[in-house]
């Protein structure tokens, strides 16, 4: 099936309401963003340890330029987690590829994960399909974040 939407996973939303083990900090905890092809199908229903960076779908299928942007991913800036208007919202700065000589292919869309937390250790807050297969060669790639934020959740 591949991918078709953009979603939060379910156990990461439980994880943050039962302020468990995980420990997720959506305020000061490192967040990455991490690229991947069409050969993988995201599920918000996995368990919170399948939704971790290097674990499940997220496993294989990784999307990298060696100097650019790292298989890991690359780090979010100014990162935000915010409540107005009956909306949780989850945001960052855009993303950019560490240099202007950047080359990659066939990206379908990325997992965005806390690189702080260690119970799972790097799970996945959600996965953002792009619409299709993004690419660039010898240049700067940026993930431009929706003005309305990387994931929100109407309370």
């Amino acid at each position: 099936m591949a991918w078709g939407s953009s979603k939060m996973f379910g156990a990461t939303v439980a994880e943050l309401a039962n302020r468990s083990a995980t420990a997720v900090d959506c305020d000061a905890d490192a967040f990455k963003v991490a690229l991947f092809d069409n050969s993988i199908t995201p599920s918000n229903t996995v368990t919170a340890a399948n939704t971790a960076y290097g674990a499940g779908v997220w496993a294989s299928g990784g999307v990298s330029d060696a100097t650019g942007w790292p298989a890991a991913g690359r780090s979010l800036a100014s990162v935000t987690s915010s409540h107005s208007s009956g909306t949780w919202t989850f945001d960052a700065a855009d993303t950019a590829s560490a240099n202007s000589t950047t080359t990659l292919t066939d990206n379908y869309g990325c997992l965005v994960y806390d690189d702080t937390a260690t119970s799972p250790a790097d799970i996945g807050l959600c996965y953002n399909y792009f619409g299709g297969a993004q690419q660039v060669t010898s240049g700067l790639y940026t993930l431009q974040w929706n003005s309305s934020g990387i994931t929100t959740i109407a309370t």
